[in-house]
């Protein structure tokens, strides 16, 4: 009576396993991109809301020198030269996030690896675009400081108990600015952790 063979081929013992740990990995890294294109939209966001508020950040007032004489004095962000960079380097951030956030949604349409390669392109812009924003908001922090609490050093006197609205429009402006900034920061540890990831998978 002839034997008939039952053993299980070698490929079928491990195609099967193969798939179904496959899977898993596709999906844990599918976080990725989207949360990348959420913080770029964010970005956008809060860059063009504080371009917007410094840019309206005009205030003019009578300044009385003696009695029966006083003459407008105007407050804006174009006397003081921090104040221009900000507007300067949260406009770029705008243009940037628009261009990276379209290319992040191209990428997350097109599975297959490709926005893990934009990540090279986009770690050291992020991190150029990070300086360039820090060191604006730094600087019209700065200036927008001594105009709140003056300087008796250099005698600078302080402008924020005469321009009221002014000094507000700028600190609301700041505080984006440096919103936007930790947005960007978050943004260069997104791209470092995915290539670390992608390093570690070889």
């Amino acid at each position: 009576m002839a034997s008939h063979d039952t053993t299980t081929p070698p490929h079928a013992t491990i195609e099967k396993p193969l798939k179904s740990s496959q899977l898993p990995q596709q999906y844990k890294g599918s976080w990725g991109p989207a949360l990348d294109v959420a913080l770029r939209m964010f970005l956008f966001a809060t860059a063009i809301v504080a371009v917007i508020i410094m840019a309206a950040s005009k205030q003019t007032k009578l300044i009385s020198l003696f009695p029966g004489f006083a003459i407008p004095l105007e407050a804006k962000f174009t006397q003081s030269p921090a104040f221009i960079y900000a507007i300067a380097a949260l406009s770029v951030a705008c243009l940037y996030s628009i261009i990276t956030g379209v290319l992040s949604v191209f990428a997350l349409m097109k599975p297959g690896g490709s926005w893990t390669k934009l990540q090279f392109h986009f770690v050291i812009l992020d991190a150029l675009l990070l300086g360039i924003v820090a060191a604006a908001t730094g600087g019209a922090g700065g200036v927008a400081y001594i105009g709140l609490k003056g300087n008796s050093h250099t005698n600078w006197n302080k402008v924020c108990d005469k321009f009221g609205s002014f000094c507000s429009h700028l600190a609301g402006s700041i505080v984006l600015s440096l919103v936007s900034s930790i947005t960007l920061l978050l943004l260069v540890w997104l791209s470092v952790y995915v290539l670390s990831k992608k390093l570690a998978r070889g």
